[in-house]
C-alpha cells in the first residue's frame, strides 16, 4: 500500500511516517522500481504500536527499543517491564513537578485583585519582584 493508504489505516500522518523511518523507530521499508515507498499490514502495525506508545507519553528513544522488544520474539518481559516501570517514575516525577506549578500559579492568582489597578503579584512574582 502507499505511504497515504498507511497513514489512514495507521492514523499516523505521512509526514511523521517518513520521520519515524528517517530516525529509525521504524524500519526502512521496501520501495517500488520507482523509489515509492510501499507499505505492508505489519508495517501498519508498527504504525499503530508506535502511536499507541506515544499517546503513553514515552519519547522516541524509548519507543524505539519498545518497538525493536516487540520484533524480537526472543525478548525478557522483564526488559519491557523496566523499561515500563522507568517510564512511570518519570510520568510520577513530572505530576509532581506540574503540581507544583499549578500551586504556585493558585497561590498567585488568590493574591492578585484581579481589577483596573496596574500593581499584579502575578507579573511581580514572574519579574522576580516579590513585594
Amino acid at each position: 500500500m502507499t505511504i497515504g493508504q498507511a497513514a489512514k489505516k495507521s492514523g499516523v500522518s505521512a509526514k511523521l511516517i517518513r520521520h519515524y523511518e528517517s530516525i529509525g523507530v521504524t524500519p526502512k521499508v521496501s520501495r517500488t522500481e520507482s523509489g515509492y515507498r510501499e507499505y505492508s499490514e505489519s508495517d501498519v502495525q508498527i504504525l499503530r504500536f508506535v502511536k499507541r506508545a506515544r499517546g503513553l507519553g514515552f519519547d522516541m528513544k524509548d519507543i524505539k527499543k519498545l518497538v525493536g522488544l516487540w520484533r524480537n520474539k526472543g525478548r525478557s518481559s522483564a526488559d519491557v517491564k523496566n523499561l515500563c516501570k522507568t517510564h512511570i517514575e518519570n510520568l510520577e516525577q513530572k505530576m509532581r513537578e506540574l503540581q507544583t506549578m499549578a500551586d504556585s500559579l493558585r497561590h498567585l492568582s488568590r493574591n492578585c485583585q484581579g481589577d483596573n489597578r496596574p500593581h499584579c503579584p502575578i507579573l511581580n512574582n514572574l519579574a522576580g519582584e516579590f513585594t
